[in-house]
């Protein structure tokens, strides 16, 4: 209130000693100056804001509840980080046995796989005082606020564990791509190395060691390839502990984390679920469960069935249903076009067809899910033609029955051509090993063309041999909108694989 009423009463005497004909600007001036430098030096913005500690917020006794047994899928990175924090807890019993304690893991991963979530069951874990920051904190306008951050970082971590009575001290960086660049890549200015070249310094401990605390660094990113070279330099970032996406075995047993505490009907498979939610991300599968669960809420029922996770599973992988009405005609396209893949699918891979349907969600305005039986890691020339063939199914369904393509098959065409280029790459075509690098844009594009050419007319001989089961599978999609893998295969019958290499 006072604040307000100096600032009436200093405005209002301006304007009266301007009425007076007396020069104001000097005044205006000084007034001015005061104002940027009370902006810059108070705290709540600018300097003040970027000279402020960081990492206040996030000590050890604000990290949220989270333990090892919370986290699902991956077992290989909870063994690295409980080998290093074991470190920190047997600190007399490593000094015996020689042992340099580690000095920075990084959990490098896609996002969404737990990276953060394993930083905070290590934070509850470990004995020690606990920071964490984002890499974004130590970019700023003014030149050397960076590497001042990440020297107060330090201090401020050392100081908690003192604090706390503990000899070892815990920093989490989220998102260090952003500190930890390349050198040399920013040509404005060297700010960002700057920031950097302290990072590395205090990493190393040549300005530390204070009242015997140990620091262990950890840090996350998604996109290790951006970091400098001497940032994961053995005595820096002594081990980069690989966060990948879940395998079945690891899905599974994410399910079994996020629905232990929900009502599940007796229909519900969690086992046929992770094997239906093939290269989910933990973030997604606690999605699917979450999803499941408003839409049980929204039918009215107290229980989660089946259908409530299948419905799910289709939602956060293509988005909700859209009110998009395609005319009769696109949708008996768009029927055939589905069960065309639908049927290579099956041709090629029994038992892979999860569902089908017509229904409208994100961009696609209809689709075939599949379900692998079990997660592959390497894939065989024939592997890769058979997903060629899957991806011109439907084009060539539309071509059968209709005499012509539809704008609809663009994604498929551009996926199957992005196969044949893996199989140029892998060495698996008619050229033979080549390096991509040198090879013609237009002898690169031939073969690709000539291996999806190949199979397309492998797709239309096989379509046209089974042109009855594709019409009644359509015709059964333009009916209900949406079947199951298990009615499209009671339609269509058992169906024996055939080689894309043979004719019809």
């Amino acid at each position: 209130m006072v604040k307000e009423v100096l600032v009436g009463t200093t405005a209002a005497l301006v304007v009266l000693l301007a009425m007076w004909g007396v020069d104001v600007t000097p005044f205006l001036l000084l007034g001015g100056i005061v104002l940027v430098f009370r902006y810059a030096f108070d705290g709540k913005g600018g300097l003040g804001k970027s000279l402020a500690p960081v990492g206040a917020a996030a000590t050890r006794k604000n990290v949220p509840a989270v333990s090892f047994d919370d986290i699902g899928g991956q077992e290989v990175a909870k063994r690295e980080l409980l080998e290093a924090l074991q470190f920190i807890k047997e600190d007399e019993r490593t000094r015996k046995l020689g042992i340099r304690p580690l000095k920075g893991i990084l959990l490098a991963g896609p996002p969404g796989t737990g990276k953060t979530l394993l930083a905070k069951a290590a934070a509850n874990y470990a004995d020690a005082a606990f920071l964490a920051v984002s890499g974004s904190e130590f970019v700023e306008v003014y030149a050397g606020v960076g590497a001042q951050r990440v020297r107060r970082l330090f201090k401020q971590a050392k100081a908690a564990a003192v604090k706390e009575g503990k000899s070892c001290a815990v920093i989490f960086i989220d998102e260090i791509e952003v500190l930890g660049g390349r050198r040399g890549k920013h040509t404005s200015h060297l700010e960002y190395d700057q920031t950097l070249n302290e990072l590395l310094v205090q990493m190393d401990g040549m300005m530390s060691d204070e009242g015997g605390v140990r620091v262990l660094v950890m840090a996350a990113t998604n996109r290790p390839d951006l970091l400098d070279p001497a940032l994961l330099r053995p005595g820096r970032f002594d081990r980069t502990v690989q966060v990948d996406m879940p395998d079945r075995e690891g899905r599974l047993h994410i399910l079994k984390i996020h629905t232990r505490r929900r009502p599940l009907a007796d229909d519900v498979d969690l086992d046929l679920l992770a094997r239906e939610m093939y290269n989910f991300s933990g973030a997604q599968i606690e999605s699917v469960v979450n999803e499941a669960a408003i839409h049980a809420m929204r039918a009215g029922r107290d229980e989660i069935r089946l259908e409530d996770f299948k419905e799910a599973i289709e939602k956060v992988m293509m988005g909700e249903r859209l009110d998009r009405k395609p005319r009769s005609e696109e949708l008996e396209r768009i029927a055939h076009h589905e069960a065309g893949h639908a049927l290579i699918s099956e041709l090629v891979r029994p038992g892979s067809v999860s569902s089908i349907t017509i229904t409208s969600r994100g961009k696609a305005l209809g689709y075939m899910r599949q379900a692998p039986q079990d997660d592959p890691y390497l894939y065989t020339k024939q592997e890769l033609l058979d997903q060629i063939a899957i991806c011109m199914a439907g084009a060539c369904a539309e071509e059968i029955f209709f005499g012509s393509r539809s704008t609809g098959s663009v994604g498929d065409i551009r996926q199957a051509m992005a196969i044949a280029e893996q199989i140029v790459a892998a060495g698996m075509s008619s050229l033979g090993v080549v390096d991509m690098d040198v090879l013609s844009p237009k002898v690169l594009h031939d073969e690709m063309q000539a291996i999806v050419k190949e199979q397309e007319e492998y797709v239309r001989r096989q379509l046209e041999a089974c042109r009855d089961q594709v019409q009644q599978v359509a015709c059964l999609l333009l009916e209900r909108e949406k079947i199951s893998g298990e009615e499209f295969r009671a339609i269509v019958g058992p169906l024996a694989p055939v080689s894309a290499c043979q004719s019809a």
